[in-house]
C-alpha cells in the first residue's frame, strides 16, 4: 500500500502560482496596515498584511476542525479498524496479511476441536473396545438359518437369563480350551435344567442360612435370661415403703400453659352492620311498635298476639328431646385452687341478675331510637315496657319449645336465668282476659302515646301542625323519629326530604324565638337534630344558613342606606349565629357558612348604636359569640375589643378628662354614655352574680331603681368576664400591651374597683394584673439617625494630565490592572470576531448542503420524467402501429 497523498489547501495552491513577491508587488493582495505615530527604535511586524492568505488558512483550519464536529454533531456511532497491524507503521503490507491470514486460521481450529476427542484414547465398555462392538461381528442368525433349529448358544442364554455377564465378560485361555474340549453345544432343555437346579440349590441355601439365625438368636435369648437377674438391683419392701415417691415439679412454662387449657375461649361476635342495614332496623322496629300500639287502641291484647304457637305434625311422633344430658362443668382455677362448688352461688346470682338484663335491652333500645322515654311520664314507660317484656316472653317460649335442652353450655346460664324470671311472671300475670274498662284505659293511653313512624313534611305548615301542642322532649321524638323512618337508604326520594327538613327545622326554630315568651327550652331541643342532619346533608344546611345570613346582611344594608343606623340584632337571629357556631367549623381560615356569620357580628358591632339597656345586653351577647366563634384560631377582632371598650365606658362617672379614645357606636359623653352608672351605690350590697339572660334581648321587665341597677351590674360582670378571656386569647400577640392600653387607663384611673362588688373587684385586679405582667417584646419604632447629606458643589476637579493621556503618581498595581483590562478587552473583542466567522462558516456549509441537495433531487426528477416521457413515447408508438 502507498502513502495517501497530502491534500493541498488553498493557501499551498496560492503559494505554488505566485510567488511573494508577486503577491507583494500585487495591490490588490497587499493590504498595508498605517501607524498614528512613528516611534524610533519600535520594529512593527504588521506593517504590512497579506488578507488572502489568512483567510485561505483559517478556511482550511476551519475544513480540519469545525466542519468535522458539525458533521460528527448527534452522532454516537464510530467506525473504528480492529485489524491486526493496521496502525503499525513498522510493519510491511506482506506481514500484516500473513499474520492475519494466520490469526483466522488459528481461530477456525479451535472453533472445530472444541468437541473433538482425543483419537489416541481407547474407549470401552467393561473391557470391550466400542469400536469392536459397533462392527456386529457376533450377530446370531434366527432359527429358520441356523442348522439345529431349536437349539440356543450358551451365550444367548446367558445373556438372557444370567443379566448378559456372560457377552460382557473377556474369554479366558483356560475357558477357551474346555470349549475346544467340549465341543458338543448343550440343547435348550440341558440348559434350562441347570438354570432350574442351581435356583433350587440357592434358595436351599437361603432356608439353611435362615434356620441358623433363628437358632442363634433363641439361644442368645435364653443366656440373657440366665444373667438379667444380676443386672437388676432391688430394693427391700421396708425401705421403698418408707421413702415416699418424689414427683418431678412443674416448670412455671407448663404451669402456664395448663392454665391456658381451662381459660374460657374466645367467640366470634356478630358482624359491623352497615349505616343501611341499621336504618332499615329502625324503621322495622318503630313500624312494629306503632303497630303494636294501633292494636292496643282498638282495644286488642298485644300479649295474645305476640306469643305464637308452634305447629305440630299430625305425624308428629313427640320425640325432639335429647336422651343424654351433658352435665359438663367449666373448670377454673383461682389462687391456687379449683373453682367448682361456686357455680352454684353464681348460678344463682345469675338468676337473680335475669331480671335486670330486660331493662338494660330495653334501656339499650331506646337510646339507639333516640327516644327519651323517662321524661313521658310514667304510664308510658310501663305501657312500653310490658310490651316489650311481652315480646320477650313470647320469643323464649318459642325458643323452648324449639329446644327444650338449651342449658346445655355454660356460657348460656344468664339466659336460663332470664328466662325462668320471665316464666315466674307469666305464671304471676291472671289468664284471664282484660276487663271493658281495663281495654277502654288501654286504648285512652295508647292514643295519648306518640305514634312510632311519622311521614316527613313538604312544606313549613305541614311541620307545625306535626309539632303542634307537643312538650318540647315529644317534639324532638317526632323529629328523631321522622328521620329514621325516611332514611336516605331506605327509598330514593328520601334524601330531597330530609334536606327540605333542615330548612324548615331552622324556619321553625326562628319562629320559637320571636314568641313572647320565646320558647328556648324547644329550641334546645331540636338543635341535637339539626345537627344529624347536618352531618348527613352538610350541603343543603351550608346553602340553608348561607341564605338566611345573607338576606339578615341584606336588610341590614338596605337599613343603614335609609336611616344611616340600624338596631342591634333581634333573638332569632342570634340563636341562627349560635346554631351556626354547633353545627359548623368556626376555627377555618375561611369558611363558607362561618365567615359571613363572623363578618355579621362584627358589622353589628359596629353599626348598632347603644341607646338602651337592652342594646347593651344585645351587644354584650353578639361579644359572648365572637368570644366563642374566635375561641380555637385566635383571630384578632378588633369589633370586639372596641365594643368592650365602650361597654366600660358606659359605667364611667366622671368623662371629663379621658386618657383613651372612644370609638363609635360609642359616645364620649351625652345621653346614652350613662348606661351603665349606678343609681345607688347600695344596691351593690344586695347584687349577686347570675349569667345574662338571653330573653332580655327580647323583653326585659324592670320595675324599679333596684332592679336596673342589679342589671348593670350584670352586664358589667358579663363584660369583664369577656374581657378577661379575651387578655389571656390574645396575650401570645406582640401588640398585646398597646390593644388593652385603653382598657387598662380605664379600669385604673376612671372605674375604680371601690365602688364595685367583691366578685367585681377581683375580675378588676386580675385584669390589670394580667395586662402589666405582659412582656414587652418590641421597641417603638424610631427614625434612624443619619449624618445629612452636603450639597453637590460644582467646584471642577483639576487632575493633571502628561505623558499623553498616562497619569502621574499611578502605582505599579494600578498599572498592572490597566493593562489586564485592556487585554481582557482586545481577546474578548477578538473571540466575538471568530464567533461571528464560524457561523459565517457553518451558515455557508448549511447552505451549500442544502443546494447540494436540491440539485441531486432536481437531477433524479429529471430522470424520471425523463425515463417516464420515453416510456410514453413508446408507448403512444406502440399504440400507433396497432391503429394501422
Amino acid at each position: 500500500m502507498g502513502k495517501v497523498p497530502k491534500k493541498r489547501s488553498l493557501a499551498d495552491k496560492v503559494r505554488k502560482t505566485k510567488t511573494s513577491t508577486e503577491i507583494k508587488n500585487n495591490p490588490f493582495e497587499v493590504k498595508i496596515n498605517r501607524k498614528k505615530f512613528d516611534i524610533l527604535g519600535r520594529k512593527s511586524k504588521h506593517d504590512v498584511g497579506l488578507p488572502g492568505v489568512s483567510r485561505s488558512k483559517a478556511i482550511n483550519k476551519r475544513k480540519e476542525t469545525l466542519l468535522k464536529e458539525y458533521k460528527q454533531k448527534n452522532k454516537s456511532n464510530k467506525l473504528i479498524d480492529r485489524r491486526f497491524g493496521e496502525y503499525d507503521t513498522k510493519m510491511a503490507p506482506e506481514d500484516k496479511i500473513l499474520q492475519r491470514f494466520a490469526m483466522e486460521r488459528q481461530r477456525v481450529h479451535d472453533k472445530k476441536d472444541v468437541y473433538n476427542l482425543n483419537e489416541e484414547e481407547e474407549l470401552t465398555h467393561y473391557g470391550q473396545s466400542l469400536a469392536e462392538m459397533e462392527k456386529f461381528n457376533d450377530l446370531v442368525n434366527s432359527d429358520d438359518e441356523s442348522e439345529e433349529k431349536g437349539l440356543l448358544s450358551a451365550e444367548l442364554t446367558a445373556s438372557h437369563f444370567g443379566g448378559g455377564g456372560g457377552l460382557l465378560k473377556k474369554k479366558t485361555s483356560g475357558d477357551q480350551q474346555e470349549e475346544e474340549g467340549n465341543q458338543r453345544a448343550k440343547s435348550r432343555q440341558e440348559l434350562i435344567e441347570e438354570l432350574i437346579q442351581k435356583s433350587k440349590q440357592e434358595k436351599r441355601e437361603r432356608q439353611v442360612q435362615k434356620e441358623e439365625a433363628q437358632e442363634l438368636t433363641e439361644k442368645l435369648d435364653q443366656e440373657w435370661k440366665s444373667i438379667q437377674a444380676l443386672m437388676v438391683k432391688k430394693t427391700p419392701k421396708g425401705e421403698s415403703a418408707d421413702k415416699p415417691e418424689e414427683k418431678p415439679k412443674l416448670e412455671e412454662y407448663d404451669m402456664r400453659v395448663r392454665e391456658l387449657g381451662f381459660e374460657m375461649k374466645a367467640q366470634p361476635s356478630e358482624k359491623m352492620k352497615t349505616p343501611e342495614e341499621l336504618a332499615r332496623e329502625a324503621k322495622e322496629k318503630l313500624q312494629k311498635l306503632e303497630a303494636d300500639r294501633l292494636r292496643r287502641m282498638m282495644g286488642d291484647e298485644v300479649g295474645d298476639s305476640a306469643q305464637s304457637q308452634v305447629h305440630m305434625s299430625a305425624d308428629d311422633l313427640n320425640d325432639g328431646f335429647i336422651l343424654d344430658k351433658e352435665d359438663k362443668k367449666t373448670l377454673s382455677y383461682q389462687d391456687g385452687k379449683w373453682n367448682i362448688g361456686e357455680e352454684s352461688g353464681d348460678d344463682k346470682d345469675e338468676d337473680e341478675e335475669g331480671g335486670e338484663s330486660d331493662e338494660e335491652e330495653e334501656s339499650e333500645a331506646e337510646e339507639d331510637d333516640g327516644d327519651e322515654e323517662e321524661e313521658e311520664g310514667e304510664e308510658e314507660d310501663d305501657e312500653e315496657q310490658d310490651e316489650e317484656e311481652e315480646e320477650q316472653e313470647g320469643g323464649s317460649e318459642e325458643e323452648e319449645e324449639e329446644d327444650g335442652h338449651s342449658d346445655l353450655d355454660s356460657e348460656q346460664e344468664s339466659e336460663d336465668g332470664e328466662r325462668k324470671q320471665e316464666d315466674e311472671e307469666t305464671s304471676a300475670k291472671p289468664s284471664t282476659s282484660l276487663s271493658k274498662e281495663e281495654l277502654k284505659a288501654q286504648q285512652e293511653a295508647a292514643k295519648a302515646e306518640l305514634p312510632y313512624t311519622f311521614t316527613a313534611p313538604e312544606s313549613y305548615s305541614d311541620l307545625k301542625d306535626l309539632l303542634h301542642g307537643h312538650t318540647p322532649d315529644n317534639q324532638r321524638i317526632i323529629v328523631a323519629r321522622t328521620q329514621k323512618c325516611n332514611h336516605p337508604s331506605l327509598a330514593a326520594g328520601n334524601k330531597l326530604k330530609l334536606q327540605k327538613l333542615f330548612g324548615f327545622l331552622s324556619e321553625y326554630i326562628g319562629e320559637l324565638a320571636t314568641r313572647s315568651p320565646p320558647e328556648l327550652a324547644t329550641i334546645d331541643r331540636l338543635i341535637p337534630e339539626m345537627y344529624t342532619l347536618c352531618q348527613m346533608f352538610p350541603e343543603a344546611a351550608c346553602k340553608a344558613m348561607q341564605t338566611i345570613l345573607g338576606d339578615a346582611g341584606h336588610s341590614m344594608e338596605e337599613v343603614l342606606e335609609v336611616k344611616g343606623h340600624v338596631a342591634f340584632p333581634t333573638l332569632d337571629m342570634l340563636i341562627y349565629l349560635k346554631v351556626t357556631a354547633l353545627l359548623f367549623p368556626t376555627s377555618d381560615f375561611r369558611h363558607p357558612v362561618a365567615t359571613p356569620a363572623l363578618l355579621y357580628i362584627s358589622q353589628a358591632l359596629t353599626k348598632c348604636p347603644v341607646r338602651s339597656l337592652q342594646d347593651v345586653t344585645s351587644g354584650l351577647v353578639l361579644c359572648c359569640l365572637a368570644v366563642e366563634y374566635v375561641s380555637f384560631s385566635k383571630r384578632f377582632m378588633p369589633e370586639l375589643i372596641n365594643f368592650l371598650a365602650g361597654t366600660l365606658h358606659l359605667a364611667v362617672q366622671d368623662k371629663t378628662s379621658l386618657g383613651y379614645t372612644v370609638v363609635p357606636p360609642f359616645r364620649p359623653s351625652g345621653k346614652c354614655s350613662d348606661l351603665l352608672v349606678l343609681s345607688d351605690s347600695e344596691s351593690c350590697k344586695s347584687w349577686s352574680k347570675k349569667s345574662l339572660p338571653l330573653s332580655a334581648t327580647h323583653h326585659m321587665d324592670l320595675r324599679n331603681d333596684l332592679d336596673r341597677d342589679h342589671h348593670r351590674l350584670m352586664c358589667l360582670s358579663t363584660c369583664l368576664d369577656l374581657v378577661k378571656r379575651c387578655c389571656l386569647l390574645y396575650k401570645d400577640l406582640i401588640s398585646f400591651t398597646c390593644i388593652f392600653q385603653p382598657i387598662r387607663t380605664l379600669l385604673s384611673k376612671h372605674l375604680s374597683s371601690q365602688t364595685l362588688p367583691e366578685l367585681l373587684q377581683e375580675l378588676h385586679s386580675e385584669i390589670l394584673e394580667t395586662i402589666s405582667s405582659a412582656p414587652v417584646t418590641h421597641a417603638r419604632l424610631v427614625l434612624d439617625k443619619k449624618k445629612p447629606i452636603p450639597l453637590k458643589l460644582l467646584t471642577p476637579k483639576i487632575v493633571e494630565v502628561l505623558d499623553y493621556g498616562k497619569k502621574r503618581g499611578s502605582t505599579r498595581e494600578e498599572r498592572e490592572k490597566e493593562r489586564l483590562k485592556h487585554k481582557y478587552k482586545k481577546e474578548f473583542k477578538g473571540a466575538l470576531r471568530e464567533i461571528r466567522k464560524d457561523s459565517r462558516f457553518l451558515a455557508r456549509e448549511k447552505l451549500s448542503e442544502v443546494m447540494n441537495r436540491d440539485a441531486e433531487r432536481k437531477r433524479k426528477v429529471k430522470e424520471l420524467f425523463g425515463s417516464l416521457a420515453t416510456q410514453e413515447g413508446e408507448w403512444k408508438a406502440l399504440k400507433r402501429r396497432k391503429r394501422k
